[in-house]
């Protein structure tokens, strides 16, 4: 019970934490959200590409894995192994592969969400 109970730990203070190094860039700056996103993003891919960030998933698991940085590591990840094995081509669909289930997933659940809730455009 004490291991899951310190997992549980660890997934909470890194995904926290990288929440709120969000939060704290939204507070501080005028960068927009959308951009913050982009930037952890391309933040996480490049901590994948160099190995870095599979540490951190190793050690936090979903707290690595579920925020927006452990995409772009996954992304990052992927187009490496894509491009040892295919080349210049494999690291431009690598990356689509090694993510594919994340992105179907999403876009699914998304779907029958926008089904459920009977999502409407805003009006100006």
């Amino acid at each position: 019970m004490t291991e899951a109970l310190l997992m549980y730990l660890k997934v909470l203070v890194v995904g926290g934490t990288i929440c709120m190094i969000g939060e704290i860039i939204i507070i501080e700056t005028k960068i927009t959200p959308a951009r913050i996103l982009v930037l952890f993003l391309m933040v996480g891919a490049v901590l994948g590409g160099l190995n870095i960030y599979q540490y951190l998933v190793e050690w936090a698991g979903a707290g690595a894995t579920i925020p927006i940085t452990g995409f772009g590591a996954a992304l990052a990840r992927g187009a490496i192994i894509g491009a040892k094995t295919h080349g210049f081509f494999g690291a431009l669909g690598g990356g689509l592969i090694a993510t594919s289930a994340g992105i179907a997933v999403s876009i699914g659940l998304s779907y029958l969400v926008a089904l459920i809730t009977h999502s409407k455009t805003k009006k100006n």
